[in-house]
């Protein structure tokens, strides 16, 4: 694939602006990045966040969504045939696709996932939860992974089990507006009803204990599922490990939080003093 290297280089530019845009209780191509990784980083981003907020956009009609993301795909097989669209996102992955030698088969798992959310606004249980997780957010994981070169089956199912666990807690944040500005649910139906919990609690913003007993829940699955992948902090080397190690305890940081507080339907914040511990406890675990 020819490489327009100038193409290239604004895309990432790009990339970076739309990755610093969005508010994120998680680091993206941050600092503790290695800058070798940043651009790759801020490629894979883009694609999966501009997937997402067309999925997202409700004031488009949603048969016109799902064809905007069905373009995404043909983008990508454009792309994969050496014909990268001449918009920025695409001169990017398309650099970062043969610099290193990335699979495209997780960029269509993340379509997938984007498109199920135009049609399924509710999951019978936490196995359907699961498959949604395992094309919305897995394939962020292993694409980083293949950046370093990691191919180990084991490695792939830590970073798995923290890409899923991220994905949840990102729903735990996100109840109310999830309900109010886009209608779904992403809590398990079947433990819903387990809890004695209603769609009328979720669209009240009821804080009854049954609530709080079924997101508290939710909130320790999550914490196990981010503590089974952990030792792929452990096991990685250098400032990539540092990144992952930052995120998994930044996962831990919400989860505390989200646990903590009175109104499940309130957004925790990380500042500064929890950024602090984060980055302190990452390089701490580094030494171990």
């Amino acid at each position: 694939m020819s490489i327009d290297r100038a193409a290239a280089h604004a895309g990432y530019r790009w990339c970076r602006h739309l990755a610093r845009g969005h508010y994120e209780n998680f680091p993206v191509a941050s600092w503790l990045l290695p800058p070798a990784l940043r651009n790759p980083v801020a490629a894979i981003y883009a694609f999966a966040r501009s997937a997402d907020d067309l999925a997202d956009e409700h004031q488009i009609a949603a048969d016109t969504r799902l064809r905007r993301l069905e373009a995404m795909g043909d983008a990508l097989d454009a792309l994969a045939e050496g014909r990268p669209p001449a918009v920025p996102l695409y001169q990017a992955l398309a650099d970062t696709v043969a610099r290193h030698r990335l699979p495209l088969q997780p960029f269509h798992d993340l379509l997938s996932a984007f498109r199920q959310d135009v049609t399924q606004s509710r999951y019978r249980d936490f196995g359907e939860l699961m498959d949604y997780c395992r094309r919305s957010a897995n394939p962020v994981g292993r694409l980083l992974l293949h950046l370093q070169g990691y191919h180990d089956a084991r490695d792939l199912a830590h970073a798995d089990a923290i890409c899923s666990a991220l994905q949840l807690i990102n729903f735990l944040q996100d109840i109310a507006p999830d309900y109010r500005q886009r209608g779904r649910i992403y809590l398990p139906a079947d433990e819903m009803a387990r809890f004695g919990v209603g769609e009328a609690d979720i669209a009240e913003c009821r804080n009854s204990a049954a609530v709080q007993a079924l997101i508290r829940f939710q909130i320790q699955r999550c914490a196990r599922l981010l503590r089974a992948g952990s030792p792929l902090g452990t096991r990685l080397n250098g400032r990539f490990a540092l990144e992952l190690r930052a995120i998994v305890l930044g996962g831990s940081r919400i989860l505390e939080k989200l646990y903590r507080q009175e109104d499940v339907y309130s957004r925790p914040r990380l500042d500064r003093r929890d950024r602090l511990a984060i980055a302190w406890g990452a390089l701490r675990q580094g030494f171990a």
